[in-house]
């Protein structure tokens, strides 16, 4: 399956997969932690499981981090 994962082209031996195995297989840490951008749309966390990823999508792995300061 080719993909394009954080800008970067991949191939991966996998046959279709949930975006939830997609996280696994990339030992993705703090999955939960983790939005997920798959061609374009975001998806809900409670979507990962079911939604499946195919052959040519471009995936994108966010993560929100807090932080900065005030002057």
């Amino acid at each position: 399956m080719n993909l394009v994962i954080s800008g970067k082209a991949e191939t991966l031996v996998l046959k279709e997969k949930t975006v939830l195995e997609l996280l696994k297989v990339k030992n993705v840490e703090m999955p939960e932690m983790v939005s997920v951008e798959l061609n374009g749309e975001i998806l809900r966390q409670s979507e990962y499981g079911t939604t499946l990823v195919k052959d040519g999508d471009q995936v994108e792995f966010l993560y929100f981090m807090g932080g900065g300061s005030s002057i």
